[in-house]
């Protein structure tokens, strides 16, 4: 069993995915944003991180970059529901997220994702 966290402002997203990952058999934490989710991460073993992109205060990019530069092994997958907005999906890239996906997304690939990147 993998612990995942997941920082999103969006409450029902946050409630999905915890519902989704914890049946696929994975304990989850949650944070509504990105100094919540650090603080989360700096005291828990967290295996990978699921990041909105898009959050007021401290947001998915800046977070993203902070967890990959203090640690070098924290695996992220970015999320956005900015709309035609790859740019943001990129720029996640190239903070350190491993994978990126855009809102809505397939559960069932967003889950098959997770599993690949806890099995690397």
């Amino acid at each position: 069993m993998a612990t995942i966290l997941v920082i999103d402002d969006e409450e029902s997203i946050r409630s999905l995915l915890k519902e989704v990952l914890e049946r696929a058999g994975h304990r989850v934490l949650e944070a509504p944003g990105g100094q919540e989710g650090l603080t989360l991460y700096q005291n828990n073993t967290v295996d990978l991180v699921l990041m909105d992109i898009l959050m007021p205060g401290t947001d998915g990019l800046e977070t993203t970059l902070q967890l990959t530069r203090e640690y070098l092994d924290a695996k992220v997958i970015a999320m956005t529901g900015a709309q035609g907005e790859k740019n943001f999906l990129d720029v996640a890239k190239l903070f350190g997220a491993r994978r990126v996906f855009e809102k809505p997304f397939d559960l069932a690939q967003l889950v098959q994702a997770v599993n690949e990147e806890l099995a690397k």
